[in-house]
């Protein structure tokens, strides 16, 4: 009795994906809309038809809008297309900006030289372009001074407004009354 030996190699190799576009071949409708900076005349044609353009300039036919009727496809070459794509998806991300938010804590009894050391860093942070959030702790039976935990936020915004603006007025959760600063456009 033989045994039948598989020759591919198990594990360790890349596993190949499906291409996220269908083209040439792949694609299944009869009809076809054709598009591309080749196409002399574009317009709807069969799928055979698109297929013989494509293959006559040497490039492929690639179904970019699968649920337009008829589904539309570009004449190009796959691999530039699909670079195209991932180009345009690092430019969107680059773009995209990243909010930092730095916490600066209080208690409610907060001295003027703790209040004022903290109120720099407020500045450098919302000179970086971070927002704050400065919030008053309350630490057991604390929680009776929430009048002198609002006032000193109320003060951090007011010795702030040269540099940020109150995106959040003081609240209460908990044990913590927060408030958020962020800095102001520079004009």
């Amino acid at each position: 009795m033989a045994l039948s030996v598989n020759k591919r190699p198990m594990g360790g190799g890349k596993a190949e994906t499906a291409p996220q576009h269908k083209i040439n071949e792949r694609i299944r409708a009869q009809q076809v809309r054709v598009v591309g900076e080749n196409v002399e005349n574009p317009g709807v044609y069969s799928l055979s038809e698109a297929l013989k353009m494509a293959d006559e300039l040497e490039l492929d036919l690639v179904e970019i809008s699968p649920n337009a009727d008829p589904p539309v496809c570009r004449v190009i070459d796959y691999q530039k297309f699909l670079y195209q794509q991932k180009k345009k998806q690092k430019e969107i991300k680059a773009k995209t900006v990243q909010v930092v938010v730095k916490e600066i804590r209080f208690g409610p009894n907060t001295d003027d030289h703790d209040f004022q050391f903290k109120l720099r860093h407020a500045e450098k942070f919302l000179a970086e372009g971070a927002k704050v959030k400065a919030y008053v702790f309350f630490k057991g039976r604390s929680i009776l001074f929430k009048e002198q935990g609002e006032i000193l936020l109320l003060k951090f915004a007011q010795e702030l407004e040269e540099v940020g603006k109150v995106d959040q007025l003081p609240t209460l959760e908990g044990k913590r009354m927060t408030m958020f600063i962020s800095p102001k456009k520079k004009k």
